[in-house]
């Protein structure tokens, strides 16, 4: 994610991070660095205060340009840092804490590839299997050739197909006073996907040159997963990386609207512009609107462990661990990084600063903004959320490069 789209505002699921005008919040929230790692009998050092490089100031300044507040988990070696700015919530001024669960939105997609790359592993799929193998019927639309799509251009984002979140009149669903007329409706993932197919394709599957991101590339790969599983997508990623992984804080949610406890009040704009801009208590919504997307929930210390033990190869098979990691170049600056960053499969390797990188990904969805960031041994890892989805998108990354660069 780059500083050159100074504003965004919230998709229903990560990504489109255009340049608009963000809504203007002026507040004074109190600031917090916690070192409370919960886990120091595991060999995890305590770590208290100011983080060495700047991080903590970061996250103050984040919550210093309008957010109501933002956590940070870290992990470098054997030592994790907690760090928080700003409130949970706006009425009571309770603090933000460590162990709140939060909507990750498109860090999702790195636990939908990972589902993909292990049954890929079990012989129950390949990634060179086209979308029309496993999903008859379902791709059909001006230019698209669904025979010639594959699994892996959809997870490297090089299939073509049109973003649904893109779509104006699906977004103007999500939009002001629309939010609360549609925030508990259910969306079917064929739905969405044929939101997408109603407009033209972008151009051909693994045309060289030509990348885009797009979110009904992870909802056509969840309706993969449960195709050659024969299992529901929540399900799979349950049994693949939730409970092999222990991740207590994290689930699939389905269609229920409601947030798991502890959680901070998740605020949003809903696309409004301008200082006037309200500001909404959008906690509640119908995740299946991002599906397979964006819908997961968790916590900074259970994606740092996904991502950490990921990147470590504890995850996947040999094999699978090199498709993972195998990139492509991301064509320009499309609002999600930088023009020299390169994407695999649901993942991102970010160039932060000249000679430092570092892989991962984004989230966003109404109320919740979220970045995650890992060192290519896996030794080295930071996950934040702010429960805002408005302001600078360069905070985030100043954050992220306090700590990697």
């Amino acid at each position: 994610m780059t500083e050159k789209h100074p504003a965004r505002r919230a998709p229903l699921v990560l990504t489109s991070l255009t340049a608009l005008a963000a809504a203007a919040l002026t507040m004074t929230a109190p600031t917090a660095a916690l070192g409370d790692s919960t886990e120091p009998e595991r060999g995890r050092a305590r770590a208290h205060g100011q983080r060495p490089g700047g991080t903590q100031a970061a996250l103050e300044e984040i919550v210093r340009q309008g957010t109501p507040g933002v956590i940070a988990e870290v992990r470098d070696g054997n030592r994790t840092w907690h760090g928080a700015a700003g409130v949970a919530d706006l009425g009571t001024r309770r603090p933000r804490a460590a162990r709140e669960r939060f909507r990750i939105a498109s860090m999702t997609k790195p636990f939908t590839a990972t589902v993909i790359l292990k049954l890929e592993a079990a012989g129950r799929l390949s990634l060179g299997d086209s979308v029309e193998h496993w999903l008859p019927g379902v791709v059909r639309g001006e230019g698209y050739h669904p025979e010639r799509i594959t699994i892996r251009h959809l997870l490297n984002h090089t299939s073509g197909i049109f973003n649904y979140n893109d779509d104006e009149a699906f977004r103007a669903r999500y939009a002001g006073d629309e939010f609360a007329k549609n925030r508990y409706k259910t969306i079917a993932p064929r739905e969405l996907v044929d939101i997408a197919l109603g407009h033209p394709r972008l151009f051909q599957p693994g045309e060289p040159g030509r990348w885009a991101y797009s979110d009904t590339n992870y909802i056509l790969a969840g309706m993969i997963i449960e195709r050659a599983s024969g299992h529901g997508y929540a399900d799979e990623v349950e049994r693949q990386i939730i409970a092999p992984l222990g991740l207590s804080g994290t689930e699939v949610p389905g269609t229920r609207p409601t947030l798991p406890r502890p959680h901070a009040t998740h605020y949003s704009t809903l696309f409004e512009d301008g200082p006037d801009a309200r500001i909404r208590d959008v906690t509640e919504l119908n995740p299946s609107v991002a599906w397979a997307a964006g819908q997961i929930v968790s916590t900074t210390h259970d994606v740092n462990t996904f991502m950490t033990r990921l990147m470590q190869g504890r995850v996947l098979e040999r094999a699978q661990q090199r498709e993972l990691l195998d990139t492509v170049p991301v064509q320009g600056d499309d609002g999600h990084g930088g023009r020299e960053d390169r994407y695999g499969l649901g993942i991102r390797l970010f160039k932060l600063a000249p000679g430092c990188w570092a892989w991962g990904h984004g989230g966003m969805i109404p109320g919740s903004a979220s970045r995650t960031a890992v060192g290519g041994d896996g030794r080295h890892a930071l996950t934040m959320n702010r429960n805002g989805d408005w302001g600078a998108q360069g905070l985030e990354d100043a954050a992220v490069r306090a700590e990697f660069c």
